[in-house]
């Protein structure tokens, strides 16, 4: 452990520090007064108290008993959730997700780390939607590469024997998204009526900061070893709310049309985005239940998270005609 005069600093290992999740919480992780490992494919400026380390893509093994020396946990953020799928033995979600997992896993285990922190997801548990409340304790029911992946690297840290604390997430949204998550702002951005008044289903979604701050409370706490949390904002949403935040941000009106659910079906079917059709037309609602019984509590709400997507990286809100 690194040592500040007579206090004992924590040393943490954070992978995919250059990601959505990893970068903001590489700095808050440092605000908290914890000494940070970032592990990157490629360098980007981090706080100067922040070890960088530069690795090869997790396509590859990756040597980690010189990146794990000194320390005292680990927070796996890194991960593939979008790639081809093909029809080898393992796919490019097996080898980033699973295999690479189960490599920093057992080299945890050999160097004697306190804690393995791992950020799966709720596809580990269910598919796009449910239609019911989603828990813990429910079956295990993955349905695509991405979920049966991330539910094998949680399989494979459990057989490697080394202190875990798992986190399945709903969908994780923040300052300049990726994903889904964009194809909303897209649509907020657009001048015209939106045809979502018949979409009435909720989503449990989770903001940056309140992940982040799941995250460090489960290193603080060690009643969270050992178990698998799912987490989400507080109260789940309709896509017309999450518009309607986004359009308000923005200085438009929402502007809902009616339109029958099954022609908005085939059209995204005729354009190869059923996907979206899974994940906007469909409930998934999550029950946080069991982590904030130990204590945690959400540090932002969901609606001035979603808010919070047309931010910048310098924190000013994107206008309009701006650079989204």
């Amino acid at each position: 452990m690194a040592r500040r005069g007579r206090m004992t600093t924590k040393r943490i290992l954070v992978t995919g520090a250059s990601g959505l999740v990893g970068r903001p919480l590489v700095a808050a992780l440092v605000r908290a007064g914890f000494a940070v490992r970032a592990v990157t494919r490629r360098p980007i400026p981090f706080p100067g108290t922040v070890d960088a380390q530069i690795i090869p893509d997790l396509r590859t093994s990756i040597d980690w008993t010189p990146l794990l020396q000194d320390v005292d946990a680990v927070i796996h953020t890194a991960g593939l959730a979008h790639g081809p799928v093909t029809d080898d033995k393992f796919s490019e979600f097996d080898r980033v997700n699973w295999i690479a997992t189960e490599e920093l896993a057992q080299a945890a285990k050999k160097a004697d780390i306190g804690q393995l922190i791992y950020i799966s997801s709720v596809r580990a548990q269910i598919g796009a939607s449910a239609s019911y409340i989603v828990r813990e304790a429910d079956d295990q029911r993955p349905t695509n590469y991405y979920g049966r992946s991330k539910l094998a690297a949680e399989t494979a840290i459990r057989a490697a024997g080394v202190p875990f604390t798992i986190f399945r997430p709903v969908v994780i949204y923040g300052p300049q998204p990726k994903g889904n998550m964009r194809t909303l702002i897209r649509l907020a951005k657009s001048r015209l009526p939106l045809p979502i008044a018949s979409f009435t289903s909720r989503r449990s979604l989770l903001g940056i900061d309140n992940l982040i701050s799941a995250i460090i409370f489960a290193v603080n706490n060690p009643a969270t070893i050992g178990e698998v949390y799912l987490l989400a904002d507080p109260t789940p949403m309709t896509l017309g709310e999450i518009l309607s935040v986004l359009r308000r941000k923005l200085g438009r009106p929402l502007a809902m049309i009616a339109v029958p659910k099954i022609v908005i079906h085939v059209l995204l079917a005729a354009i190869g985005r059923s996907d979206l059709w899974a994940r906007f037309a469909g409930d998934l609602v999550v029950d946080t239940a069991k982590f904030q019984a130990l204590g945690w509590r959400p540090v932002s709400d969901a609606t001035s998270g979603v808010a919070a997507m047309l931010q910048t990286e310098d924190g000013e809100y994107a206008r309009v005609r701006g650079i989204l």
